[in-house]
């Protein structure tokens, strides 16, 4: 299966357009943004646990990210509320599971080998965020050289000068929604920039992002 599998190519996805798949476990569905491969897939997709749902054990030989959307995802480390931000690292194993439901943005496959740490971050601790450029503050949630991951947020009104993007960018949106040249962004969207990008940003009304850079380059 390929969906927006190629990297070197700009790709948008209104996440509330697509219709939830059923998974092969019962009460976990799933709304794909881009994949490559079967059921074990370079993936980025939104999953939907229903109350009451679990996952069988599986483990993550190339990594596992997720931002908690709605709900509380729990496995045997502990339970994840709506904003928290979790890395599992290539090599780690998990059972994960859902008493009142959740819903996750998950990135499978996507770690490099080398990178081993464990993440956990409350994205809504305003105790972690920095003041970035005029009208942006930045929560930091994981840096190495290959690779940046950050929340965002964007004030009303606020507009960004050109920014070069030699390794990517990924965006999506959480709340509010955002502009550039090419197009408008609202809430629940996601958008892959190739790397070489450049890009020019504003937002009308405020947004919070979750956004990556560095890692969509070949030899990662």
């Amino acid at each position: 299966m390929k969906i927006h599998a190629d990297l070197s190519e700009k790709a948008v996805v209104d996440s509330a357009a697509l219709d939830w798949i059923p998974s092969p476990i019962a009460g976990v569905e799933r709304r794909m943004l881009e994949r490559d491969g079967e059921e074990v897939a370079r993936a980025t997709s939104l999953v939907r646990y229903a109350p009451g749902s679990a996952f069988s054990a599986h483990g993550h030989d190339l990594g596992e990210e997720f931002l908690v959307l709605d709900g509380v995802f729990s496995d045997e480390s502990g339970d994840f509320a709506k904003g928290m931000y979790v890395r599992n690292p290539p090599g780690s194993s998990h059972v994960p599971a859902s008493d009142p439901g959740a819903v996750i943005l998950v990135k499978l496959r996507q770690m490099h080998p080398d990178d081993k740490a464990f993440v956990r971050v409350n994205t809504l601790d305003p105790t972690g965020w920095q003041v970035g450029r005029p009208g942006e503050s930045i929560l930091p949630l994981h840096v190495r050289p290959d690779e940046e991951v950050v929340m965002l947020d964007w004030e009303r009104g606020a507009s960004f000068d050109m920014q070069d993007f030699p390794g990517g960018v990924e965006y999506f949106v959480v709340d509010g929604s955002f502009e550039d040249l090419d197009g408008h962004y609202g809430q629940g969207t996601w958008l892959r920039l190739p790397p070489g990008s450049r890009q020019t940003v504003n937002t009308s009304h405020g947004a919070r992002l979750w956004r990556k850079t560095g890692h969509l380059t070949p030899e990662r």
